[in-house]
């Protein structure tokens, strides 16, 4: 399937000139213009543009592109693009990816040929040519909760800030081996996380101990194998951090069938703020996320960049609260 890089290409131009040309939005020379349109019928180019240029409108349909539905997380980011777009008459199509790259690229073919008029990502990781290659291709796109660079608009949280600020709480609280549930550190949340983590470390003079963190955690499984074999190898922390709430739900079921106490021998931390950390036993310290707000901004700023608004990327990054709880407390009144 011929591309917009293939079309300027043939035609002499940059992608820009030809997006401009189907567009119809900006002024292009004579001669321009019928080399585009040349090229374009040589190619049998059918791109998302030209047929909203054709019909003299847009779709109204928007692709949302999760990693995994099942995360708690993610309808509530659901929810903040669907009441938005629907406001502004826009039906917003869902994908499930399971965080497979290939699954990801069948939906974008898919939905390109359906011409939807843009994307938001919530799957950008390491290896996201695919998504840089579709906004070079004039697709509208937003990365929402992960970022690629600065390349791409993207609406986060700062996750280096998050991690330092619940690591220096921790410490507060007289907490000194405090040990960390990462994830896959291929994706920036989780390697900011770490750099914050290690700098609120260092910070306050205590030593980093790899024995404590727990590398590529995946989910409440992955998490509870994990901090039970971290305890078995004779490696005893004092606080636990979790990277997500999931994972802080792991923690705490192989604390408790280990016969320790939270918080009396481990004070236990997670990152979202689910509905369901406020009812575990204990209820769990963590940090809250904006997640129907960061869906909200999300599909304001696709339907800005779907406008023309907004040439250069644009990162909007939210702050944290930490949500003090029972699993951090140290004496009675004391949270």
């Amino acid at each position: 399937m011929a591309t917009i890089k293939d079309v300027a290409k043939l035609a002499g131009v940059s992608p820009s000139t030809v997006s401009r040309t189907l567009s119809g939005n900006a002024p292009v020379d004579k001669r321009t213009k019928e080399r585009v349109l040349k090229a374009i019928k040589a190619l049998n180019y059918k791109p998302n543009i030209l047929a909203k240029g054709l019909k003299e409108g847009r779709t109204k349909a928007l692709g949302l592109v999760l990693p995994n539905i099942t995360n708690p997380i993610f309808p509530l980011v659901a929810r903040g693009v669907e009441d938005i777009a629907r406001k502004e008459g826009y039906t917003v199509i869902l994908c499930n990816t399971d965080e497979d790259k290939d699954i990801e690229i069948d939906y974008i073919n898919k939905l390109k040929n359906r011409w939807v008029d843009g994307f938001i990502f919530a799957t950008a990781g390491k290896d996201a040519k695919h998504i840089l290659d579709l906004k070079e291709d004039g697709f509208p796109v937003v990365l929402l909760i992960r970022n690629i660079e600065n390349k791409v608009d993207s609406v986060i949280i700062d996750s280096f800030k998050a991690a330092y600020r619940a690591t220096t709480y921790l410490l507060g609280l007289g907490r000194k081996r405090i040990a960390l549930v990462n994830g896959d550190e291929s994706l920036s949340l989780y390697s900011e996380r770490l750099e914050g983590y290690k700098k609120a470390l260092a910070d306050n003079n205590i030593s980093i101990e790899e024995s404590l963190i727990l590398y590529e955690i995946q989910d409440m499984e992955g998490a509870y194998k994990a901090v039970k074999g971290l305890y078995n190898s004779g490696t005893k922390p004092d606080a636990i951090i979790a990277t997500c709430d999931p994972k802080a739900y792991g923690a705490a079921r192989a604390i408790k069938e280990l016969g320790l106490s939270i918080p009396k021998d481990v004070a236990l931390m997670g990152f979202d703020n689910l509905e369901m950390s406020a009812f575990m036993d204990p209820p769990i310290t963590t940090i809250s996320q904006p997640w129907y707000e960061m869906g909200a901004t999300a599909i304001r700023r696709l339907l800005q960049l779907i406008e023309g608004d907004g040439k250069k990327p644009k990162v909007d990054m939210f702050d944290v609260d930490i949500i003090r709880r029972e699993s951090t407390k140290i004496s009675k009144g004391e949270i």
